[in-house]
């Protein structure tokens, strides 16, 4: 289970619905007894682990409804991209049902000066806005038709990338529906899709460790 710092302190976890009690029976086996809140538990030493929605569920206001919600099977859409790659698909429940995948050439950044520099960033900047004219094309055929049935769209990659494509006006409908998180994945492959649907269906948990005397300012 992968852990990421989070802003302002804390670190996240990503737990896969299945494993939501587990999980919760493992954090009172180590910080004792907890009270919830919200969706907020705490235990006893002061730890605290707030669980949040995953992409495409709907509030909820109890742990209890948050694994139940978290567990209902969704349709999700799936973009990755970096650089010249992309990956499309769409996910029913924990399966990926349809995808395409697809690599364009974007030159790599020069150290060279002068006209050579410009006449190169000129044509990485032409090859970029190709690769991106691509993903969209391939981002339509697949999400367009299926837009209503998708509860939302999970991104993951290079942030510019992924702007660059869902730019584009016919996928509006899409861009709607993204989700705020961009999952940190490595240059899509069929592979890195297929990883990439447990991930979005996983439960954010930031996690905030009790603060002992010798933290305290």
């Amino acid at each position: 289970m992968a852990e990421r710092a989070a802003a302002g302190g804390g670190k996240w976890v990503d737990v896969a619905p299945e494993r939501l009690p587990r999980w919760l029976e493992n954090f009172e086996a180590r910080h004792g007894a907890y009270d919830e809140e919200g969706l907020t538990v705490t235990g006893a030493d002061g730890a605290s682990a707030t669980l949040h929605l995953p992409p495409g569920a709907v509030a909820v206001s109890t742990v209890a409804e948050l694994i139940a919600e978290a567990r209902r099977p969704r349709r999700l859409g799936l973009l990755l991209a970096r650089k010249g790659a992309v990956a499309v698909g769409i996910a029913d429940g924990d399966e990926l049902v349809t995808s395409k995948v697809d690599t364009h050439y974007v030159q790599g950044r020069t150290a060279a000066g002068g006209w050579s520099q410009q006449r190169f960033a000129r044509r990485r900047d032409n090859q970029a806005k190709a690769a991106a004219a691509d993903g969209a094309g391939i981002a339509g055929r697949l999400l367009l038709p299926e837009v209503r049935t998708i509860a939302a769209l999970v991104t993951g990659g290079d942030r510019s990338a992924v702007d660059a494509i869902l730019a584009t006006p016919q996928l509006a409908p899409v861009a709607a529906l993204r989700a705020g998180r961009l999952l940190d994945v490595p240059e899509p492959r069929h592979a890195v899709l297929v990883s990439a649907v447990a991930a979005a269906r996983a439960v954010p948990i930031l996690i905030q460790e009790p603060v002992t005397e010798s933290r305290r300012p």
